[in-house]
């Protein structure tokens, strides 16, 4: 089978690999891809959210299945064009990725079928804000309605860092993605990552990780596309695992059904282990990064067949396996992200890649030279494997040491609570 993976991160290098794994794999292209992906694919230079040019490029190289890594492609149609031009796809269709495209969508969602989530309100003023924050207390969630590239949510600890915000906000900081805002009550808890894989009828549980978000040890700094994470989380109990699909991700595909949407694909929620228990803070119409360079080396189940059935609606009787083993990863991103950063730095080496150790290229190319160099805001995910979570912690920060690259930063403290629990 001769498939099209759409993406260029470090979740695209993950899913390469083990799409290469599968025997029924016989040719993988990917679109753009990067240095670490052209390991695994022939890369091709086209915008993967551009649906006539990712048709145009699976008719030219006899494409059997195309599989969407990233959120702006799936918002962009480009499942819809694939299947209007007889191409399998897999991924969301765009009336079904709104469920990540818009957060207001998704919280309407919640009201109307009792999916627990924090209270919320639609604010398209300053002076909207202003209300809703007089009716919480500190601190204060904002979010950018549509897609921001991980970026679009703002947390501050007084109502004038609020306002501020909501200002730059509104005032086109993300252009249309930040024209309403949909401003939260804070959670307490601890937040966790969970995935399902559906067809619209069948869900198959697809394992839980914890993200790191803050740019800095404690975290600290602004909230980046996730600095690492870990899997599986040691808080998600069979007990809690039961509560988030009958509770959450159930109502949810019974709401978009109920508004004529069949959704297909990865469904990743992000959750809030409240005391009142597990509330939804968003979704993902997609698999997480960093969450799938944790969860895709632990997958025994032939990837490729789980895509093929859930995007032709034959997912009954599939399931996924995961091994024991745990896994923790650790983002190595350019200094200054998540702000501005030099692009065009040299990495000088890099680890091995070994039963314990995969390297995940997340933001790199190829010079003409052969250099390899670091092009993204996260460049590099180090993922350890191990027995243990201390083993795996081991293995990801032994395998960082090995990086020569001076412009770049990582996180020290990956997977500190629960290691310190």
């Amino acid at each position: 089978m001769r498939i099209l993976l759409l993406g260029s991160g470090g979740r695209e290098h993950a899913l390469a690999e083990a799409l290469r794994r599968s025997p029924q794999c016989s040719a993988l292209f990917a679109a753009p891809g990067n240095a670490g992906i052209a390991e695994h694919a022939e890369c091709l230079a086209l915008d993967a959210a551009n649906p006539a040019a990712v048709v145009k490029a699976a008719r030219d190289n006899q494409i059997d299945f195309v599989v969407v890594g990233p959120e702006a492609p799936l918002v962009a149609g480009v499942v819809d064009a694939c299947a209007a031009a007889g191409i399998l796809a897999f991924g969301p269709t765009a009336a079904a990725a709104v469920v990540e495209g818009s957060k207001l969508f998704i919280k309407d969602l919640c009201r109307d079928f009792s999916i627990p989530t924090a209270r919320y309100a639609r604010c398209t003023t300053v002076s909207e804000v202003a209300a809703f924050l007089d009716s919480v207390s500190a601190p204060y969630v904002l979010k950018a309605d549509g897609l921001c590239a991980g970026k679009g949510v703002i947390l501050t600890e007084s109502r004038d860092e609020a306002i501020e915000a909501a200002t730059t906000l509104l005032g086109g900081q993300f252009g249309a993605a930040s024209t309403t805002l949909v401003c939260e009550e804070f959670l307490h808890g601890e937040e966790i990552s969970y995935f399902v894989l559906t067809d619209g009828e069948t869900v198959v549980p697809f394992g839980s990780a914890q993200d790191h978000k803050r740019a800095f040890d404690g975290d600290q700094g602004l909230n980046t596309g996730g600095m690492g994470a870990y899997s599986p989380s040691p808080r998600c109990t069979p007990a809690l695992e039961q509560e988030i699909l009958t509770k959450i991700i159930a109502p949810t595909l019974k709401g978009l059904k109920a508004r004529g949407i069949s959704y297909r694909g990865f469904l990743f929620a992000g959750l809030m282990l409240t005391d009142s228990g597990a509330k939804l803070l968003e979704y993902n119409a997609r698999l997480g990064d960093p969450e799938t360079e944790v969860l895709l080396p632990r997958l025994e189940t032939d990837l490729l067949l789980l895509l093929l059935a859930a995007a032709k609606g034959e997912l009954a009787g599939h399931s996924a396996v995961f091994s024991a083993e745990h896994a923790l990863t650790v983002i190595y991103a350019s200094n200054g992200y998540p702000g501005g950063y030099e692009k065009g730095t040299t990495i000088t080496a890099l680890p091995a890649n070994s039963p314990a150790v995969r390297v995940y290229h997340a933001g790199t190319s190829r010079a003409e030279d052969g250099r390899l160099l670091a092009t993204g805001g996260r460049v590099l995910a180090l993922t350890g494997l191990g027995q243990t979570l201390v083993a795996a912690h081991a293995a990801a920060y032994g395998a960082v040491n090995h990086v020569r690259w001076d412009e770049g930063f990582y996180r020290r403290d990956i997977g500190w609570r629960a290691l310190d629990a």
